[in-house]
């Protein structure tokens, strides 16, 4: 890592996020991520969100459903509100410049950098020698995602914010190593709401996840109004009644957690919910909760289903999506291979 001062970057602000199509998208990845990537089109005049297919395939690959699944996050963004034609919505595989800069960074980066990511840690497990080098240099593809564009903002969560700390490592150095002091700006992180973390329906202590193999420690975003209230009645609380304001949510991690969805669902702040359900049990605040989410999912959910049964309609918007991308990727890989020193 360096001690220079970056360079003011004078490019165009622009927007970089995307989600991995493994298993399906749930209430996390809506109120975590779709959500705000929806109000962001509104702040910047460039949002490209990707399906990060090449993130996919470093644990598990499938390759009979690889495909299928990128369509359905995709159908999923737009579902949620994303707009293909103002935002670029696309499948990374498709934009070969991903993988490119990639190499390039990996000659940029160090070592040391890499293994300090806890994100690996946590997914190698006991398993650190077997798992791929792809999983390894995950972080890596991460960052020419966002730099590939010359992206200045990235929605994040918390669990992103040290792949986001590498990246602006990477793009300094790079700038730093190449005498180019603005070539690559710094992406700036664009932490996200009062949905960013929503924890499992079971455990307050872990985030809602798509790898979790009980399906009722989290709400798809295709679920129905019945399977939404039957996992929120099955939900994980105490025996108390919940308390009159937010500070008395405290200590107990599940009703904090229920709070939050409620709260990041209906648009409210925890203390606002709690003034309408502070004092009564979870007999009454549950099947509300259900109520509310069922009404802000159902219209995506059937929305989705109207996209997926037209995989050719939505082949063409990622066709398009991609195509617009690479106008953009592959000038500044251009570049790159021109500030390397590549032949050509």
């Amino acid at each position: 890592m360096t001690d220079a001062a970056p360079a003011q970057y004078k490019g165009p602000q622009r927007v970089f996020s995307g989600m991995q199509p493994t298993n399906g998208l749930h209430l996390g990845n809506y109120l975590g991520a779709l959500k705000n990537w929806v109000a962001l089109q509104e702040k910047f005049a460039e949002c490209i969100y990707c399906v990060v297919d090449l993130h996919a395939i470093t644990l598990e690959p499938d390759p009979q459903t690889l495909a299928a699944r990128s369509r359905e996050v995709a159908a999923a963004y737009i579902a949620a509100g994303v707009d293909p034609k103002k935002s670029i919505v696309f499948v990374q595989s498709a934009v070969r410049e991903h993988t490119e800069l990639t190499w390039v960074f990996n000659c940029v980066a160090r070592m040391g950098w890499v293994e300090r990511m806890t994100q690996f840690k946590d997914k190698a497990g006991k398993h650190e020698e077997r798992v791929s080098v792809g999983l390894f240099d995950y972080p890596v593809l991460m960052a020419a995602d966002v730099l590939v564009y010359k992206a200045t903002h990235v929605p994040v969560g918390e669990d992103q914010k040290q792949h986001l700390e590498l990246a602006r490592d990477i793009a300094q150095k790079f700038n730093n190593d190449f005498n180019t002091p603005d070539f690559f700006p710094l992406p700036e992180p664009l932490i996200q709401g009062p949905g960013a973390r929503i924890m499992s329906l079971r455990d307050g202590s872990k985030k809602m996840s798509k790898s979790d193999p009980s399906d009722m420690t989290r709400i798809n975003m295709v679920d129905d109004a019945d399977t939404i209230l039957q996992k929120i009645k099955k939900a994980t609380t105490d025996p108390n009644p919940l308390p009159e304001s937010a500070e008395g949510l405290k200590g107990r991690p599940e009703v904090e957690n229920l709070v939050g969805i409620y709260a990041a669902t209906a648009g409210k702040t925890a203390d606002e919910v709690l003034k309408e359900f502070g004092g009564k049990g979870f007999g009454v605040f549950k099947p509300a909760l259900a109520d509310v989410l069922a009404s802000q999912l159902g219209p995506i959910a059937a929305e989705m289903r109207r996209l997926n049964a037209d995989p050719g309609a939505l082949d063409a918007i990622l066709r398009d999506g991609a195509e617009r991308a690479q106008a953009i990727a592959a000038p500044i890989m251009a570049e790159v291979r021109d500030v390397v020193g590549f032949w050509r």
